[in-house]
């Protein structure tokens, strides 16, 4: 398969089948290396690991986000995607990727965050030596959040129908429980760290308020960097009508399309998802990929 094939078949993918697929080769990478190159299974990934102590995350400030790139094992990796998937779909039926990538890198974050904290508050994590690693800070942050936003809306478990908030409440409630009664306290600390972040998130949106705004102009500023300025267009001459107003129907569809957005959201939070008229659904769907 040539490069160009597989650059257009990845930009095809959602904002959450780009992160499965990103999850998938980091881990296949960094086995075949270690394997290969007779490492030992630390070698590579300690350097992108989020220790526990403040003084070596001082020496590695980027471990904040990329531990979460790395899994321990292949059932780690696998039900961690799986959950990633399923979630992130009905997420981005609701929005788009800007909001998406701002809930789950907010998750990771806010993850890694209450890991760093408690191993250094709590008298009992003070003698253990770890460090954190996979993605379930910020797929926990992504499924609460369409837990708390559309917490009536039903889904097929299995053989029967569940509503959102149980899988929600099961979830949080899971991880309360293994913290004391199992060898990865700093894993269930982080899931809900990033479950906090979820249902803050999602709570403040239905207020009107998006708390991860900010974050996702300094995500966008900082890629600019990285992107290689487009070439300017040659100059042309352009004749106007001066009796039009160009952006006034611009102005007006827009405003007409959130109107009806906003309209549909609060259709699903009051009713679920399922309330909706496939032509709603599909409304919906459009304005999610165009944001």
């Amino acid at each position: 398969m040539s490069t160009g094939n597989l650059k257009y078949q990845y930009a095809r993918l959602s904002s959450a089948e780009k992160l499965i697929a990103i999850n998938v080769a980091v881990f296949i990478v960094t086995a075949l290396v270690t394997f290969l190159m007779g490492f030992s299974t630390n070698t590579i990934v300690r350097w992108f690991e989020l220790p526990k102590e403040f003084n070596d995350f001082i020496l590695q400030p980027w471990s904040i986000v990329t531990y979460s790139f790395f899994h321990g094992g292949i059932w780690h990796l696998f039900w961690n995607m799986i959950m990633l998937y399923f979630s992130g779909r009905i997420f981005l039926n609701l929005f788009g990727t800007k909001k998406f990538n701002n809930v789950y890198f907010l998750g990771v974050i806010a993850g890694g965050l209450v890991f760093l904290l408690s191993y250094n508050v709590f008298p009992a994590f003070v003698a253990t030596n770890t460090a954190l690693i996979g993605a379930s800070a910020g797929v926990t942050a992504v499924l609460i959040f369409v837990c708390t936003y559309i917490p009536n809306q039903e889904v097929r478990l299995f053989i029967f129908n569940i509503k959102l908030w149980y899988i929600g409440a099961f979830i949080v409630l899971v991880d309360l429980i293994q913290i004391p009664n199992s060898g990865n306290a700093g894993g269930h600390l982080a899931h809900l760290g990033g479950a906090l972040l979820g249902y803050v998130y999602a709570r403040q949106l239905l207020k009107g308020s998006d708390i991860g705004e900010g974050f996702g102009q300094l995500t966008e500023s900082f890629n600019g960097f990285f992107k290689r300025k487009e070439k300017k267009a040659p100059l042309k001459t352009v004749y106007r009508n001066a009796n039009r107003n160009p952006k006034s129907k611009v102005d007006y569809d827009k405003e007409s399309k959130q109107r009806k957005i906003d309209s549909i959201l609060d259709k699903i939070s009051k009713s679920g998802y399922e309330s909706l008229s496939q032509l709603e659904k599909d409304f919906l769907f459009k304005a999610g990929k165009d944001q």
